[in-house]
């Protein structure tokens, strides 16, 4: 059974080159029952008319401004610096406005000496209630995740254990892994790094920016039987903490995208300085809407058939209940689906038209 998958994958797998063909590969992958109306999301998103995440968030979100104190005042001021949109002195203090002085205290220590006098500035003015409720809506949603990574990581590993990556991904991918030096850049929790391990990596440098994250990978890192050929470090798509040409395969997995501020162009010099002449670089589950961008930079594209069971499958109903109403609360097909079935199984269908099936490569050249 196995080899016979594997032949209908080498026969659905050619490499695609050019957005149009990335679109009519990525659509042949998806088993003739799929709905079509439900792929033409995707197919706009592809063409540049519209970005296929959604614009309001599905989670729900438990956090508050108390919970801000589970990170010291460094790593508080790296992310308010990341979601500046959110985080200026003036919607801070609408933010924090009836918040306990403790928590404001903490909150203008990571800031820049000059923000921390505009933010009490802005706290000593009238603040409307309704103004007050939508600022601190928008920034625990901006800090969500990494809320999510420190204050809830079991929930988190639990949401992840059951997002796995389509198997033939990783076995396409094995001859390039086997005895080589490997960069895992955004690797989040770890789940393509360990992947990486058990396909023989004779090494692989684990590089995230997420705090919370890079705690998370650290602990599994230390329970794991390979412990020693890994090695987790902090940084960004746009400064890798190694040498030039350190690597054989550089590879992101749901992390790199075309925006800069998580990969674009110098994110990509960046993976191509530390991967050495003859290597490639390998994104796992791109998004659409950045075919366009990829193709453009000479990336090659592989979609796997999509099996007719493939879905987000966690280890009990109780678990894939409780993923669903914190990260799917406001999906309600998927809600009444889990309520209905109670099943631990959750078609990619309710979830979006972007199963993690897919991914793209890119020789790695350099001139003498």
């Amino acid at each position: 059974m196995a080899a016979a998958t594997q032949r209908v994958e080498q026969m659905m797998c050619a490499d695609a080159t050019g957005r149009d063909a990335w679109l009519r590969a990525k659509l042949r992958a998806y088993e003739p029952r799929y709905q079509r109306r439900a792929l033409r999301p995707l197919v706009r998103a592809v063409r540049g008319n519209a970005p296929l995440s959604n614009a309001a968030p599905l989670f729900v979100n438990p956090f508050t401004p108390a919970d801000l104190r589970a990170f010291d005042p460094a790593q508080l001021g790296e992310l308010l610096h990341a979601h500046a949109a959110h985080t200026t002195p003036e919607t801070l203090a609408a933010a924090l406005a009836g918040v306990c002085r403790d928590v404001i205290d903490h909150v203008a220590n990571a800031l820049p000496e000059a923000d921390r006098a505009r933010l009490r500035a802005g706290l000593a003015r009238p603040i409307a209630r309704r103004r007050s409720a939508a600022a601190r809506r928008a920034l625990m949603d901006a800090l969500f995740w990494e809320l999510t990574y420190w204050r809830t990581p079991d929930l988190y590993e639990e949401l992840i254990a059951g997002e796995r990556l389509h198997p033939g991904i990783f076995r396409r991918l094995a001859p390039l892994l086997r005895d080589a030096e490997v960069l895992d850049a955004g690797a989040g929790s770890g789940r393509a790094t360990l992947d990486c391990l058990c396909h023989g990596a004779r090494h692989v440098y684990a590089v995230e920016p997420s705090p919370g994250l890079l705690r998370i990978l650290q602990r599994k890192a230390a329970a794991h039987p390979a412990a020693a050929r890994l090695t987790p470090l902090r940084g960004r798509f746009d400064a890798i903490p190694l040498p030039d040409n350190t690597v054989d395969l550089t590879l992101a997995c749901s992390a790199f995208t075309a925006d800069p501020s998580a990969g674009g162009d110098p994110g990509l010099a960046e993976l191509r300085r530390v991967t050495r002449p003859g290597g490639r670089i390998v994104i796992i589950w791109p998004r659409p809407e950045d075919f366009d961008w990829l193709a453009a930079r000479g990336f090659h594209y592989v979609a796997l058939p999509i099996p007719p069971d493939f879905g987000v499958c966690y280890r009990a109903f109780d678990v894939a209940w409780r993923v669903a109403r914190r990260f799917y609360a406001r999906n309600r097909t998927l809600i009444s689906y889990l309520a209905r079935v109670h099943t631990p199984t959750i078609p990619f269908a309710l979830i979006g038209p972007n199963p993690p099936h897919d991914y793209c490569w890119l020789p790695v050249e350099k001139g003498g």
